[in-house]
């Protein structure tokens, strides 16, 4: 069964809400991103997965002025694994408030739910290689 088009447009805007929330710091909300077991995979930074929306309110609350200023999200790809869950594979661009930035790639697992569609799993890679033939 195909991603229907009103799924599609459900889950990018998922992802773009992301960067709205947590640039914004409303991190309240982020029930409205997450699904509540969610595990947000930050291995790649040393953090390990956080384990629960209240984790990654935490840790976002104790990154404090190092959080980036700017979370961007583009190159969104869905994959549907069934009639309730989408893999969502997008590239991420973090701008610090010293105009430095940096790419990740988030792999992600969306699933429906009775709120609509969340992030179940989250997995952030920073791209810190250049492409070499």
């Amino acid at each position: 069964m195909a991603i229907s088009a009103e799924d599609r447009i459900a889950i990018n805007d998922l992802i773009a809400l992301h960067g709205h929330l947590m640039d914004a710091g409303e991190l309240d909300r982020l029930d409205e991103l997450f699904s509540p077991e969610v595990v947000y995979d930050l291995g790649d930074f040393g953090l390990g997965p956080l384990q629960g929306i209240e984790a990654i309110r935490d840790a976002a609350i104790a990154l404090g002025d190092r959080n980036p200023v700017g979370h961007h999200v583009t190159n969104v790809i869905l994959t549907e694994m069934d009639e309730h869950a989408v893999q969502v594979r997008s590239k991420g661009i973090g701008i610090q408030a010293d105009g430095s930035s940096g790419s990740v790639v988030y792999d992600d697992i969306v699933q429906r739910g009775p709120g609509g569609w969340r992030i179940a799993y989250r997995k952030v890679t920073a791209r810190r290689t250049p492409l070499t033939a």
